[in-house]
């Protein structure tokens, strides 16, 4: 089986996964999203062993806020599962557009120093990808307009979140946080664009934006 393929089946099962835990919510997404945060937690305090108590508490937060943003996105209103839904769209069609606009028309590097694969082009079809079909949701679903502005820019902040775990990859001296994951890596690898997301997209509630 190729790399593709692997890496098509195996996101297939985890966003499966993700969105029966949704669908569910309470208890059985509280655990979920419990779950992951320790996985990605766990995943840090490797990457940065031995640079300091600093770090450490770092990834402390940089798992717990983002899990805190699910739980209260999730739960909050009546649109929670509708939101929810919309900030993985955002997360998924990101990575999903990226990955195909660069393998196409990748040309400009986007920042060779941190990630030499990716592209200025991959980042104008991730945050095109986004806009469109977390877009097409927000309307369809009734969750507002402003979902529409804050879609390619939320979009940037994904790519954001991935340029930020390919640094700390670089500085380790690893290509992977993990290797739990068929194709993908480890937990770091899939969330770090959903980390920002979560946290911008609860944020966007609390003032009243969504």
């Amino acid at each position: 089986m190729s790399e593709l393929s692997v890496r098509t089946l195996t996101g297939l099962v985890m966003i499966a996964v993700a969105l029966l835990a949704s669908a569910v919510g309470g208890t059985v997404f509280a655990v979920f999203v419990a779950a992951i945060a320790t996985a990605m937690f766990y995943e840090w305090t490797r990457l940065v062993k031995g640079w300091g108590g600093a770090w450490w508490i770092s990834g402390f937060f940089y798992a717990l806020l983002p899990a805190l943003a699910l739980l209260w996105i999730r739960e909050r209103d009546a649109h929670g599962l509708e939101l929810l839904l919309w900030t993985f769209l955002v997360t998924w069609s990101t990575d999903i557009g990226a990955y195909f606009a660069g393998r196409k028309f990748g040309k400009r590097k986007l920042a060779p120093s941190i990630s030499p694969g990716k592209t200025v082009e991959g980042l104008y079809g991730g945050v095109a990808a986004a806009t469109i079909i977390s877009g097409a949701w927000a309307v369809t679903t009734g969750l507002g307009y402003p979902l529409l502005l804050l879609a390619p820019i939320f979009a940037v902040a994904a790519q954001g979140g991935d340029l930020f775990e390919s640094s700390l990859k670089r500085r380790a001296g690893v290509k992977d946080s993990g290797n739990w994951i068929p194709g993908h890596g480890g937990f770091l690898d899939r969330l770090d664009g959903l980390a920002p997301v979560a946290v911008l997209t609860a944020a966007a509630q609390l003032i009243g934006l969504t």
